[in-house]
C-alpha cells in the first residue's frame, strides 16, 4: 500500500503508547502515531514489543471502521500508514469509561465476595479519573459533575454524562455482538471520549485496541488473548514477549473478520402496480441504509396469481434468506396470498390513500387463519422490521439498528437541552 504524505505540525501530546501531532495542511485533524511500547500498572512495567505499533494501529483502525459504519460518532477519519491514523482533533475528557459483562480483574478486588464469572445484565458501568499519580481513582457520576470540566467550549454537565454513559453501553454491545461471531466473549472494555474542537460534539476518541479490553475465546479465561497475558507474566523473557505478541497478532487478524457480513439476506418488494413505485422506493432506500439488498417486482395476486407464485418460487429456490414485502393498494390480496404459500416472513405495507384508506387497511389486517403476515404502514418502518429479522443472524445489520437507537436517544437529549436553554 502506498500511503499519502502529510505535513506534521507540533506534537500535541504523548502517552505511554502513542503520540499525537497536529496536521499542518488540515485544520481540525491530527495524526495518531502508535509506539512499539507495551505497559502495565501505569507503566510500572514497560517493554518494547517490536511490531506492536503496527498491530495496535491495524486493530484500532478496524474497530473504529466497524463502529463508524454502524453509525457511531467517532473521531476516526482514516488509516494513514501501518502505524498511524488520522482523526478529528478533540479535547479529551479525562475519564476512562469501563463497561463490564463478566466480573473479573479489579472489580473482584473492589467487590470482595463476588465470584469471577458473575454476569452483568444490564452491563456494569464504571468511571475512572485519568490521574497517574493517584493510580486512576474510581469516580462517581457526582464527582464528574462537580469537576465541571470545560473542553473545546463545552461544559460537561448531566446531559453530556448521560450521553457518554449511553454511548459506552451501545459501543460495548456492538463490539460484543461482533466478537461473538468469532466465538469470542468480550468480557470488559475501557474507552475514552473527546469533544471535537470544530463541532463541539462528544465523540468516541483515543484508540480501541488489544490494550482496551479482555477477550476470552469460547468464554474461557485460560485462552485470553488480551493485554492481561502481559500483566500476568511472572517475569518478562523474550519467549514470554513472543507469546504476548502472538496474541496481539491473533486479535489484529481476527478483528478484520468483524467487518464481514455473517449471513446474506435480501428484501423482495412485490407491488400490485407501478403506481406504487414511489412508496416502494422508500422501502428500498431504507433497506440500503441497513446494508440489505432490496429488489422491486410488479405482480398482482388478483390478476395474475400464477405469476405471483412463480416469482415467489424464484426467490425461494436459491437459498438466500428472504423477507417479502407486499405493497398493494385498495384490496390487498398480495400479502395474504404470499403469506399462505411461503414459509418466509411477509410484511404488508399498503399505500393508504385518504379517501378509502380506513376501509382498505382491513384487507391487510383481517387474515384467514393460518396466515402470519404483519402489517406495517410506514415504508421506513417496514424496512426496519425486515432489518430486525436479519439482525438476528447478521451482526452488521444488528449493529446499525443498535447505533440508530443510540443516535435517536442522543438527538432527543440534545433537543431537550437546547429547548431548556432557550426557555431559561
Amino acid at each position: 500500500v502506498a500511503w499519502a504524505i502529510v505535513l506534521l505540525g507540533q506534537k500535541l501530546s504523548e502517552g505511554k503508547t502513542k503520540q499525537i501531532f497536529e496536521l499542518v495542511d488540515e485544520s481540525g485533524l491530527v495524526l495518531v502515531q502508535s509506539k512499539d511500547q507495551i505497559t502495565a500498572g501505569n507503566a510500572v512495567r514497560k517493554d518494547q514489543m517490536e511490531g506492536k505499533a503496527a498491530i495496535a494501529n491495524k486493530t484500532t483502525s478496524c474497530v473504529f471502521k466497524l463502529l463508524q459504519e454502524s453509525g457511531i460518532k467517532t473521531a476516526y477519519v482514516k488509516q494513514h500508514s501501518d502505524t498511524a491514523f488520522i482523526a478529528a482533533h478533540c479535547e479529551m475528557i479525562p475519564i476512562e469509561w469501563v463497561c463490564r459483562r463478566v466480573a473479573t480483574g479489579s472489580f473482584l478486588k473492589r467487590n470482595p465476595g463476588v465470584k469471577e464469572g458473575f454476569r452483568f445484565s444490564p452491563l456494569k458501568m464504571e468511571m475512572f479519573f485519568k490521574d497517574d499519580a493517584n493510580n486512576d481513582p474510581q469516580w462517581s457520576e457526582e464527582q464528574l459533575l462537580e469537576a465541571k470540566f470545560s473542553l473545546a467550549g463545552l461544559t460537561i454537565g448531566q446531559c453530556e454524562v448521560d450521553i457518554m454513559n449511553r454511548s459506552t453501553v451501545a459501543i460495548f454491545e456492538i463490539l460484543e455482538k461482533s466478537w461473538a461471531t468469532q466465538n469470542c466473549t468480550l468480557v470488559d472494555m475501557k474507552i475514552e471520549f473527546g469533544v471535537n474542537v470544530k463541532t463541539q460534539e462528544i465523540v468516541l476518541a483515543d484508540v480501541i485496541d488489544n490494550d482496551s479490553w479482555r477477550l476470552w475465546p469460547a468464554g474461557d479465561r485460560s485462552q485470553q488473548k488480551d493485554k492481561q497475558v502481559y500483566r500476568d507474566l511472572k517475569e518478562v523473557t523474550p519467549e514470554a514477549m513472543q507469546m504476548v505478541k502472538r496474541n496481539f497478532e491473533w486479535v489484529s487478524e481476527r478483528v478484520k473478520l468483524l467487518l464481514e457480513h455473517q449471513a446474506g439476506g435480501r428484501v423482495v418488494v412485490l407491488m400490485g402496480s407501478t403506481s406504487d413505485v414511489a412508496h416502494c422506493e422508500k422501502i428500498r432506500k431504507a433497506c440500503t441504509s441497513y446494508g440489505i439488498p432490496c429488489i422491486l417486482r410488479v405482480t398482482s395476486a388478483h390478476k395474475g396469481p400464477d405469476e405471483t407464485l412463480r416469482i415467489k418460487a424464484e426467490y425461494e429456490g436459491d437459498g438466500i434468506p428472504t423477507v417479502f414485502v407486499a405493497v398493494a393498494g385498495r384490496s390487498n390480496g398480495l400479502g395474504p396470498v404470499m403469506s399462505g404459500n411461503t414459509a418466509y416472513p411477509v410484511i404488508n405495507c399498503p399505500p393508504l390513500t385518504p379517501d378509502w384508506g380506513a376501509q382498505d387497511v382491513w384487507s391487510s389486517l383481517r387474515m384467514p387463519s393460518g396466515l402470519g403476515c404483519s402489517t406495517i404502514l410506514s415504508p421506513e418502518a417496514a424496512a426496519q422490521f425486515a432489518a430486525q429479522i436479519f439482525g438476528l443472524t447478521d451482526h452488521l445489520v444488528w449493529c446499525k439498528l443498535r447505533a440508530s437507537m443510540l443516535n435517536t436517544w442522543v438527538s432527543l437529549k440534545l433537543a431537550d437541552k437546547k429547548l431548556q436553554a432557550c426557555s431559561l
